[in-house]
């Protein structure tokens, strides 16, 4: 099967995968960044759901497969050089970071400090045990 023309206009890394990243389609909230190889970006055009590629595992990873929190995506866009893709979604439980959060960018640099530091600036909206169920065993 040969691959489709729209698919060859994408700029993928040595790697084989190019970022993706996921914003809530209403609110315009940069959701988290992840990576996509080929098969990911076909996956994801034709279903309708978020489809990453997870480099530690080495596999397709269909985003919510084990938290429940699924993207479903709006449409995906590629920035000018094509080697960018943004996907405007909709979060499924309100939870795009494997931390709880609402999304994965929750730390702000505070330059205002003596020295600079990192402050958490969003809530942990579910335990990530929970969400995971490594910590319901007591």
């Amino acid at each position: 099967m040969s691959t489709p023309a729209w698919l060859n206009e994408l700029v993928f890394d040595r790697d084989g995968l190019i970022p993706a990243i996921a914003q809530d389609a209403l609110s315009g909230t940069v959701l988290m960044m992840a990576w996509m190889n080929a098969e990911a970006v076909a996956e994801t055009a034709r279903s309708g759901r978020a489809v990453y590629f997870s480099r530690s595992r080495g596999r397709l990873w269909r985003k919510g497969e084990e938290s429940g929190h699924v993207q479903r995506v709006h449409d995906m866009r590629l920035d000018c050089d094509g080697d960018v893709i943004l996907l405007r979604v909709t979060q499924q439980g309100g939870i795009a970071c494997h931390t709880g959060r609402e999304r994965c960018f929750y730390r702000r640099l505070d330059t205002d400090a003596a020295e600079p530091a990192w402050i958490v600036e969003d809530p942990v909206l579910k335990d990530p045990g929970r969400i995971y169920g490594q910590s319901d065993a007591s």
